[in-house]
């Protein structure tokens, strides 16, 4: 699967050289995030959005359709961005012959960088919610501060991080079933570190892996998030995106999977 994803993205790039009609590339397969950063240096919003096919294997087994967007903001003093993910899907049951729901799930992030006088150095506060209709929580949220910076700059590849304490708080479903005395509100105390690596593979082809660790300080659950994905221009402001997201969840509520992966190819629209 993986090497049939690369040759894909490779028979797209011969494609876009072999026929240009395009004098300004799409920021995707040309620039780096911060270039794309530098050109849009003081709008008041600028981004991308995602909407494309999806299988899921995990706590869900099922073909569906996504919607993802990222914003950003890159103003005097502070980078800002902001990101939705949501996934939602019907399925047919065998037995019954009705259409059920097997995934809904929305997730809301949002990160301000000051910047502090040093190079690509920052102060960090960031914050995420997320529902998830099958996750046996009503919802969970985070709330971090902290620093971050440059971890490593190349030719073709950069590494930047994000360190620093944070809150964790989820809300177990009103019909969930709990041990006796315990709380169906969880806060705990946590260390998060998220990494952020993209190399150039081509004008026109990027490579990029984002992972974050939440490690919990009080007993309570650890989370891994991790998605590697492959983008490459299609055509002006369009390209395409094959990922594949991992997320671990070290105690998963009810008798779910400590896992959940994604494999997907989308979309990507550029503005």
């Amino acid at each position: 699967m993986i090497r049939l994803l690369l040759l894909i993205s490779c028979l797209l790039s011969v494609n876009a050289w072999a026929v240009d009609p395009f004098e300004d590339f799409h920021e995707y397969g040309q620039l780096s995030d911060e270039e794309i950063h530098k050109i849009h240096q003081g709008e008041l919003l600028y981004g991308d959005t995602e909407f494309g096919f999806i299988v899921s294997r995990g706590n869900t087994n099922s073909t569906s359709l996504k919607f993802k967007g990222n914003l950003y903001q890159d103003l005097e003093k502070w980078r800002n961005q902001f990101k939705i993910d949501s996934l939602y899907k019907r399925d047919r049951n065998d037995t019954t012959g009705n259409d059920e729901v097997s995934a809904n799930r929305i997730f809301l992030s949002a990160q301000g960088n000051y910047k502090v006088g040093e190079k690509n150095a920052s102060f960090f506060i960031y914050g995420d919610y997320e529902e998830d209709e099958f996750s046996g929580l009503d919802f969970k949220s985070t709330l971090a501060a902290g620093y971050g910076n440059r971890l490593y700059q190349g030719v073709k590849n950069q590494v930047d991080f994000d360190i620093g304490p944070g809150l964790y708080r989820s809300v177990a479903e009103d019909d969930a079933e709990l041990e006796e005395g315990e709380d169906e509100t969880k806060t705990g105390y946590l260390l998060r570190l998220a990494l952020q690596w993209e190399r150039t593979v081509s004008t026109r082809t990027r490579f990029n892996q984002d992972l974050s660790i939440e490690q919990s300080l009080s007993g309570l659950n650890s989370r891994l998030k991790s998605e590697t994905s492959l983008i490459s221009q299609v055509m002006g402001s369009v390209s395409l995106k094959f990922a594949y997201l991992y997320r671990y969840n070290s105690k998963p509520e009810d008798d779910k999977l400590k896992f959940d992966s994604e494999l997907s190819a989308t979309l990507v629209y550029s503005f």
